[in-house]
């Protein structure tokens, strides 16, 4: 193995370990996201039962 080969292996490496590491983040964003959107909703009210019979 020369000298530039291991350096290119290296570098793709680390390159496949970056977009990895950035997918995982971006999930953990879009998981965040979605986690306060369902905070912030408010529940509806709840409806009391008003059958006669």
């Amino acid at each position: 193995m020369t000298r530039s080969t291991a350096e290119d292996e290296k570098q793709a490496r680390l390159a496949a370990a970056l977009r990895e590491n950035l997918k995982r983040r971006k999930a953990q964003a879009r998981a965040r996201r979605t986690e306060e959107a369902a905070c912030d909703r408010p529940s509806p009210p709840a409806q009391a039962d008003d059958r006669r019979s």
